[in-house]
């Protein structure tokens, strides 16, 4: 039997392992981070995620192994991170080709490198396909490159894995084949074959398609603000509409895929891309945008201490423990900008202080402030709503079921 060597044992890599192992194949997952494998083969799991205990006792019955190792195969699978330039916006490739080289260290004449990385349309040509050809030629392996975009969301991963579409892009349609048989072993949603750059397209422009339609329910929002107009009653009212269908206002957009894909684009085609820089400038400007509503919260109630404001949720969505682009963390940096400091912070899916002023009680937490801004609608805040109608809330999410919580 093949073994399959996941590559990165991150919020993707992980469960994909798991669900491989669970579907009876022979899985090596590899992460360079020793903490975290040794994490992992004490049986403990560095995430939360519904359904992700069952899944890890299942492939630990079928013999997952983890390691800091790569393994000597010829199948591998890399969802390594894949952040993008600040200074350009363009895709910074380092950890895929630095993965990539590792595989070519120890990998069989005949492996197939499976890229599950969200990359930037042509990334694969660009920097992977020459560091095959090089090195591949100087040790005589024959790589077969695939690009399989991850299509999962934390909160609900396991699901998604199995129920989800995937897309297989390939040099080779046999190859694509073989790809799939794999993949079918537990994805029960259609698998499309393609080529490799249609692939790397689809998936950024998924992404970015979903940061668009947020940008335009976030500028609604700054325009009734305006004017003093009911955002979430207009939307309501257009929605009605059989072909309406706008999307929530929020306090910003986080997470590493809507916040951070449509970026490539923006850098590889800046000449092109008008309507979605524009988004992303709308989506950026949101934590700035709650930092102005609680300016106004507390020139109205005539508090001057900052250290009175509370942010709820670290996270960049409900009830999950990833930070990563969380609005909350934008608006503390926006803040940090200002010299602004002392605001106090809750979240009770993040048990580790990443932040200055976390609170890891949720009573100590309110008792240090006045004024609530719930960044994420964890389920948590829902069932706490007796605890906080005494405060001066700040509703970014909409989902305060008492009149005087103030808005977006």
């Amino acid at each position: 039997m093949t073994t399959i060597n996941v590559i990165g044992l991150g919020y993707i890599g992980l469960p994909t392992s798991l669900i491989l192992a669970k579907a009876g194949l022979k899985v090596v997952g590899t992460d360079y981070n020793k903490e975290l494998v040794n994490i992992l083969k004490k049986g403990e799991i560095p995430f939360e995620e519904k359904g992700i205990e069952n899944l890890f006792n299942d492939a630990i019955k079928n013999k997952i192994e983890f390691s800091t190792n790569y393994y000597k195969t010829n199948m591998y699978i890399l969802a390594v991170p894949t952040p993008y330039l600040s200074e350009n916006k363009k895709l910074d490739p380092t950890y895929v080709i630095t993965a990539v080289n590792n595989v070519l260290d120890v990998c069989e004449k005949d492996s197939i490198i499976i890229i599950e990385s969200t990359i930037s349309p042509g990334t694969i040509d660009k920097y992977i396909r020459p560091v095959i050809e090089d090195r591949g030629l100087q040790l005589g392996v024959n790589i077969h490159l695939v690009h399989a975009p991850e299509r999962i969301i934390p909160g609900n991963m396991i699901f998604e894995l199995e129920h989800n579409s995937r897309t297989i892009g390939v040099d080779n349609q046999n190859i694509g084949e073989k790809v799939k048989s794999i993949y079918s072993t537990f994805c029960k949603g259609e698998i499309v074959i393609t080529d490799i750059r249609s692939a790397e397209m689809s998936k950024v422009i998924e992404n970015t398609y979903r940061d668009i339609n947020i940008a335009f329910a976030n500028e609604l929002a700054k325009i009734c603000r305006h004017d003093n107009m009911d955002v979430y009653e207009i939307i309501n009212i257009a929605n009605k509409h059989p072909r309406v269908n706008i999307l929530q206002p929020g306090p910003g957009v986080g997470g590493h895929c809507i916040s951070v894909d449509p970026w490539f684009l923006v850098g590889d085609y800046p000449d092109l891309t008008n309507l979605i820089l524009t988004a992303r400038k709308i989506n950026d400007s949101m934590p700035r945008h709650v930092l102005r509503r609680i300016r106004d919260i507390m020139r109205e109630h005539n508090i001057g201490d900052i250290s009175k404001v509370g942010l709820y949720g670290l996270a960049y969505k409900e009830n999950v423990d990833d930070t990563r682009e969380s609005p909350t963390l934008q608006l503390l940096e926006r803040m940090d900008e200002h010299l602004a400091s002392g605001v106090k912070v809750f979240d009770p899916f993040v048990k580790e202080r990443i932040v200055d002023h976390q609170f890891m009680n949720f009573d100590d937490f309110l008792n240090e402030i006045e004024i609530l801004v719930i960044m994420v609608g964890h389920d948590h805040i829902k069932q706490s709503f007796k605890k906080i109608n005494k405060k001066l809330v700040l509703d970014t999410k909409n989902i305060c079921d008492f009149e005087e919580a103030y808005k977006l």
